[in-house]
């Protein structure tokens, strides 16, 4: 008979997955920075880097549970 998971090993497992999928993109956005194969601005980075930032810092608010009003998606234009 299966156990029932807790909420807590949920938490573990759903965590851990998603950061890493995070990590995985953050990685896989780096990769944008061959110079050789891609063409950007410092302010195309400095752009990408605040919209993640501004990210990391709402979903923070959400662990401190501080209220969100922010749901944009990203654009470079």
């Amino acid at each position: 008979m299966k156990e029932k998971e807790t909420k807590r090993d949920k938490f573990v497992r759903l965590a851990e997955a998603r950061t890493n999928k995070i990590i995985d993109m953050l990685q896989l956005l780096s990769n944008c920075s061959n110079s050789n194969v891609y063409d950007y601005t410092q302010q195309d980075v400095d752009k990408i880097f605040n919209a993640i930032d501004a990210e990391v810092k709402e979903a923070k608010k959400k662990f401190s549970k501080i209220e969100s009003k922010k749901s944009t998606r990203f654009t470079l234009d």
